[in-house]
């Protein structure tokens, strides 16, 4: 399994979308749970680090990017 490099206030596309048929996300909590919240809706969902990061597609935006 490749290790996927996210960071805080990153925003990632998870395998299931949200009910909302929203799939972005933003990261804005990290420890050993990982925070997130629905950039559409506003839900935020907390979840242990190792299942993030098998639910986690991919990172669509890093936060350096956003911040301009």
């Amino acid at each position: 399994m490749v290790q996927q490099d996210y960071g805080l206030h990153d925003v990632v596309e998870m395998k299931k979308p949200h009910p909302c048929k929203n799939n972005s996300w933003e990261i804005i909590r990290m420890g050993m749970d990982i925070r997130i919240k629905c950039l559409k809706c506003g839900q935020m969902v907390m979840m242990p680090r190792r299942e993030f990061e098998k639910k986690m597609k991919k990172v669509l935006r890093k936060a350096e990017e956003t911040v301009e």
